[in-house]
Parts: structure tokens; C-alpha cells; sequence
């Protein structure tokens, strides 16, 4: 039997009468009464009043009521893909090639035209503000961070799911080793090698040591317009001649006056030592979770546009990012099988998981109430750490993050409520 899904799915702590009020405008519904006996479970009990949409559809069929929301209820975490196996593309190669042979097509006969920055070796001046907003919004994340540390922990102990997959984890029988956290473990850090020419030629196996490597977020916005002086970068003021496709020569910029430095949209934040972190009062730490929610949130959403127009390549078998028109050609690809490859990376385009990497952890819904049981995993939410983290806070929780948290879920007190849910 179906289960009744809607945005928020509170039963009443008595069921007086089988007719539940909706929003005016909305129809009314009958409780199946397989539901009533939800009102005796003491998780369950609440005096709200059952909330739906009215922009969802309700469908009545004989026997069972389904009901369609734009905003579903509970969501499915993201898909963990083993290491023997291939990263999916983000759009299917049949659907990539169907889509280059229509570029040719369309493009026989007609004279080839200037092509649009950043493809013309110029930087899209639009996003330059957005590039220094990205690389502001990396920076406040990991000061906030490593401010909450020592005082705030995603859950007071660790879980008791038999879920590790590391080393050694036969002889644990699945259970976790728990210990403190650092900024990293939560944040994790994704690593790209620093292009001084993202036109220039590919890095080459022999230069892997030479050329430095940096977090791949602050080389996108690099390549997107920041200027940081200890990482120079090639800036053409003129675009470039296209010879080949993989061939081309610079403009003459020769007549042009020498470049006057510009000051930045936005003065750069610089990382807080770990010297000098202070850890913030009881009165500040609802402001400073809202602060550190709004910069993880404006990190992703601006990094997601600025990978629309300059490329950022995975690896389909290891977690390996490199920012720029071609990955490199370095042979240091350690997954599945890579002696088959001789070490070389299987490029693809990246999605912004990959570039900034949600570390999910379970969603703990009273820190000062019972441990997570193993029993009632299934009622249990996951949330990135970043998220969890100001959740427990005081930051109120955004609503891509509602579905994945399971916020709106009932838990049982006991593994014998657990078994009366249908």
C-alpha cells in the first residue's frame, strides 16, 4: 500500500474524527483508517494540524489516495559508487555525440566567426565580481570553521551503523573508529595543478612535480578573473587567432598601452591562523552559523555558474579535478585497473560534486537526547557536515536539505513502534 507523502506529515496526538483540515481553497481528505493507529505512537504526538500544498495535485483512485508535491517529502541520498566502477557522464555520450555531429552539420558552409570569451583567451568580465565573491565565500567557510571546532560537534558520539569501508573494516565488523575532526574532514580538500596559461599546452607526465597545485575552487577563480599575486596567470587583452582547432597564436598587443593594475570588486579575505582562532560566545553562535550556511550555500551556487562557462574536468575512475579546456597528461591515476591505461586519467566533465564534495553525515535530531539507534536507521536523515553543523547551531536549515534530512519524519521511540508503521 502506498504510503500518504505531503510536505509535512504530522498526525494528531488523538484522532477525534477521520476528516483532517486543509488550507482554504484545498479539498478535503479522509485518513485511510489503517493511518489512525499512527496517533497512538508517542514520536507522532502533535497538536499541528496535516499542511498541503496547494499547488500539488491530489488524484482519488477506489481504493488509495496519491498525491503529487513539487516538493517531495523524502529524498533519496546520492548514489556511492564503488572504486571498481566508472563515474556516469553528467549527459550521455549517445546524447554528446548526437549533439557534436549537429554543431558540424550546421556549421558546414558558413565562415567561422569570433568565438565568445572565454574561449577567445579572455576572461567573461561579468563574473569577475562573482568569482571574487566564490573565492570570499571559500575563505569565511573555512575561518567559521575553524572557530567551531572545539565547541561544536556534529553529534556528542559517533554512530553506531556498521557502515566503514576502510582499512581493516573486516575486523571491526563494519563499526566506526571515532575520533576528533579537523577543518579538512569536513570541508574536504579537492586539489588542482595551477595553469599560467589555461590556453597553453597540456601538462605534460614529466611536469607533474614542476607545476604547482592548488585548491581547484581558488583555480577556478583564477581563471575567472581573481588576481592573488603569489599565483600569477596569463591575461590577454586582445583575443586570440584560431589556426586549428587545437592551434592558435595571440593577438598583437603590442600598440596597447602597458596594464594598469585595477583594484578588485572586493577586497580578499585571507585564512585566520590556527593561532589565533577564537572560539565564538554563546550569543554569537546562531549569527555565525547563519554566516557560515550563507557562505557554503553562496560558494556552491557561485561555483556552479562559473563552471557553465570555463571547464573543469574529472576523472572517471579517481577523484582527480583539473580546470581547463583538456585535462593533463599526467599518469598518476592510482584507481581500478589503471595499468590498462598506463596511469592515464579518463576525462570528463566535472559536476560541482566534484569540485566541492558533500560529505554526508547522519542527521542527529536531538544532540542532548538518546544516540542513534542501529534498529531505526530508516527513519534517519543524512545532510552534509557543513550543514549539519549550523544546523545544530541555530541556522535554519534550507529547503534543498528538508527531503535528504528527513525532517519532517516521525521517529520511533522503540524498535516495537518502528514495526507498526506501515
Amino acid at each position: 500500500m502506498a504510503l500518504l507523502q505531503c510536505e509535512l506529515c504530522v498526525f494528531p496526538s488523538k484522532v477525534e474524527s477521520s476528516m483532517v483540515s486543509f488550507p482554504k481553497g484545498s479539498e478535503f481528505l479522509k485518513v485511510h483508517p489503517l493511518y489512525s493507529g499512527l496517533g497512538s505512537l508517542h514520536s507522532l504526538q502533535s497538536n499541528c494540524k496535516l499542511r498541503y500544498p496547494l499547488k500539488s495535485r491530489v488524484t482519488s483512485r477506489k481504493s488509495h489516495l496519491v498525491i503529487r508535491s513539487e516538493h517531495p517529502q523524502n529524498a533519496d541520498f546520492p548514489k556511492r559508487y564503488s572504486r571498481k566502477e566508472k563515474k556516469p557522464f553528467p549527459i550521455p555520450i549517445l546524447e554528446l555525440r548526437r549533439n557534436a555531429r549537429e554543431r558540424m552539420k550546421n556549421a558546414r558552409g558558413r565562415p567561422k566567426g569570433t568565438m565568445p570569451p572565454p574561449k577567445n583567451g579572455l576572461v567573461v568580465k561579468s563574473l569577475v565580481p562573482l568569482a571574487y565573491a566564490v573565492y570570499n565565500a571559500r575563505i569565511t567557510l573555512i575561518n567559521n570553521l575553524k572557530r567551531w571546532c572545539d565547541e561544536i560537534h556534529v553529534g556528542p558520539e559517533g554512530h553506531p551503523f556498521k557502515s566503514c569501508r576502510g582499512q581493516y573494516a573486516a575486523r571491526r565488523r563494519g563499526l566506526h573508529d571515532w575520533t576528533n575532526a579537523i577543518v579538512e574532514d569536513v570541508l574536504v580538500p579537492v586539489e588542482a595543478y595551477h595553469l599560467l596559461d589555461r590556453l597553453g599546452k597540456r601538462i605534460t607526465h614529466e611536469e607533474r612535480f614542476s607545476v604547482p597545485r592548488i585548491p581547484a575552487v581558488v583555480e577556478l577563480c583564477i581563471q575567472a578573473g581573481v588576481n592573488i599575486p603569489e599565483f600569477p596567470t596569463k591575461r590577454r587583452r586582445r583575443p586570440i587567432i584560431r589556426i586549428a582547432r587545437k592551434e592558435f597564436v595571440d593577438a598583437d598587443e603590442s600598440d596597447l598601452p602597458d596594464p594598469v593594475p585595477e583594484d578588485p570588486p572586493v577586497p580578499l579575505l585571507t585564512e585566520i591562523p590556527n593561532s589565533q582562532v577564537v572560539s565564538p560566545s554563546k550569543e554569537d553562535v546562531s549569527r555565525v552559523a547563519e554566516e557560515t550556511l550563507h557562505a557554503w550555500m553562496k560558494l556552491r551556487k557561485g561555483a556552479k555558474r562559473l563552471m557553465k562557462m570555463y571547464h573543469v574536468r574529472v576523472c572517471g575512475y579517481c577523484p582527480e579535478v583539473h580546470v581547463g579546456p583538456s585535462g593533463h597528461k599526467a599518469q598518476n591515476c592510482g584507481a581500478h585497473k589503471h595499468q590498462q591505461r598506463n596511469g592515464q586519467h579518463g576525462w570528463q566533465a566535472a559536476i560541482l560534486d566534484d569540485l566541492i564534495p558533500p560529505r554526508y553525515v547522519w542527521h542527529v535530531p536531538d544532540v542532548d537526547g538518546p544516540p542513534l539507534k542501529r534498529e531505526l536507521r530508516e527513519f534517519y536523515g543524512q545532510a552534509p557536515a557543513v550543514v549539519e553543523i549550523c544546523a545544530q547551531a541555530g541556522a535554519e536549515v534550507p529547503d534543498e536539505y528538508k527531503s535528504t534530512m528527513r525532517l519532517d519524519i516521525g521517529i520511533p521511540s522503540s524498535v516495537k513502534e518502528a514495526e507498526m508503521v506501515v
